[in-house]
């Protein structure tokens, strides 16, 4: 039974096949390096290109005698060639295919990211700008502070996305290394000018310097990169399933015709992708933790990373490609309840406009410390007494002699909120 998810951009980078499609590659271009140099005759290379191949049974069948991947590849494509194998994989260690076919997975595999992190920036620039006015309450600490817009909201997250993006840019120049060096990495039996040809053919950059392998803090950079994309996606996801709480409902992931909430309870409507988008981001961040613990290996080169990377490379890459896919479709779709949030400004009665308030006594001449307690007094009372905070502030004269009637409305006014909204905007590009 073939998955599902190999017919996908990403489950192909990360199939067997290509894996060994790319490893092909590398030694066709190694053997055009060599004859480029005079090492090997021009006319066996066109023999290897024409009759190199591989069948992916037959390599399983010579891995399980001889439990070596690349030996069993290379036997298979030997078995295709002929002859002319004997030019092939000269000078070379297997690490020379396994990692820069591995950088060829990686790039392709961040390629594929950016893409949907694009389309993703996108659907979120286009919430910002619908709901660019839309007022509803700014919460710290889980508790109503004063109103923002959900447009700004929509913003915050837009430029965390361009962050995220000139990361994985970074993360993708990073990886895009590939390395032809040889047992040790010292050139002893290779040119250096087969490794620069094979990484120019391969769209790769050749490493400055090589041990057996590649090094592993581009891993881990690349790794851990990915980690703090699913966190962005996580945060962003933990803010919808919030927002979609019964008490508060200002915004609802789709729920399409057909769908279930529960087995039990036949009324649910849960932030089902939101919930599983926050848990797929630890298994993504416990793989970067992987990928750290790799980067310190035994002299020029140990096994302990190969077995692992095996998992949480292919794994995060696959897991960030589907957790994209699923939460902007979660917020193309994203259900908005204009009326509750204006209702969730207004639950608590006025207390939201009691820094403007205080604020304007200070104008006023009052000192800071006073005019916090006046307001912080009321604030209390209509806290705990369930009142609306304007009819008691109205009712002091001490703070009334500091304001007029008129003065105390601009107080009270929502349009504060939103004067500097076009300046954010502008800022962040939108």
């Amino acid at each position: 039974m073939i998955d599902r998810y190999t017919l996908q951009p990403m489950g192909k980078v990360w199939s067997e096949e290509s894996k060994l499609n790319n490893w092909l590659k590398i030694e066709i271009a190694a053997c055009e390096g060599q004859a480029k140099l005079g090492r090997i005759p021009e006319q066996a290379v066109e023999i290897i290109k024409q009759r190199a191949d591989f069948d992916l049974a037959r390599v399983r069948e010579i891995e399980e005698e001889v439990h070596h991947d690349v030996i069993a590849f290379l036997t298979n494509v030997a078995e295709n060639v002929g002859d002319e194998s004997k030019y092939i994989h000269l000078g070379m260690t297997s690490s020379d295919i396994l990692d820069t076919g591995l950088a060829m997975q990686m790039r392709d595999a961040a390629d594929i990211i950016l893409k949907k992190l694009e389309k993703l920036k996108a659907v979120t620039g286009e919430k910002a700008r619908q709901y660019k006015y839309v007022l509803n309450i700014g919460r710290t600490h889980g508790i109503h502070g004063e109103p923002t817009t959900f447009g700004l909201k929509m913003a915050l997250w837009y430029t965390e996305i361009q962050r995220d993006i000139k990361r994985l840019e970074e993360a993708r120049e990073v990886i895009a290394y590939g390395a032809i060096s040889g047992a040790v990495g010292n050139f002893a039996h290779l040119d250096p000018r087969v490794e620069e040809y094979v990484c120019k053919s391969l769209e790769l950059k050749p490493c400055p310097v090589s041990t057996q392998i590649i090094q592993r803090d581009r891993h881990a950079q690349f790794m851990t990169t990915l980690a703090v994309i699913a966190s962005s996606l996580e945060k962003m996801a933990t803010e919808i399933r919030n927002l979609q709480r019964t008490e508060i409902l200002e915004a609802e992931e789709p729920f399409r015709k057909g769908q279930k909430g529960s087995s039990a309870m036949p009324h649910k409507r849960n932030p089902m992708m939101s919930e599983r988008v926050a848990g797929l981001a630890r298994v993504v961040r416990g793989n970067a933790m992987a990928a750290l613990e790799n980067v310190a290996l035994w002299h020029e080169r140990d096994l302990t990373h190969s077995s692992v990377e095996r998992v949480i490379i292919p794994d995060s890459c696959i897991l960030l490609d589907y957790m994209l896919e699923k939460f902007t479709a979660v917020l193309s779709g994203l259900v908005i309840y204009e009326k509750n949030m204006q209702g969730n400004i207004d639950r608590t009665r006025g207390l939201i406009f009691s820094q403007e308030l205080m604020l304007t006594l200070v104008n006023k001449g009052m000192l800071r410390e006073t005019a916090y307690r006046l307001v912080q007094a009321h604030a209390m009372k209509s806290w705990e007494e369930k009142l609306d905070f304007k009819a008691l502030v109205t009712a002091d004269e001490e703070i009334m002699q500091h304001i007029t009637s008129e003065e105390l409305e601009q107080v009270f006014d929502l349009e504060i909120y939103t004067a500097n909204v076009d300046f954010i905007f502008r800022r962040c590009g939108l």
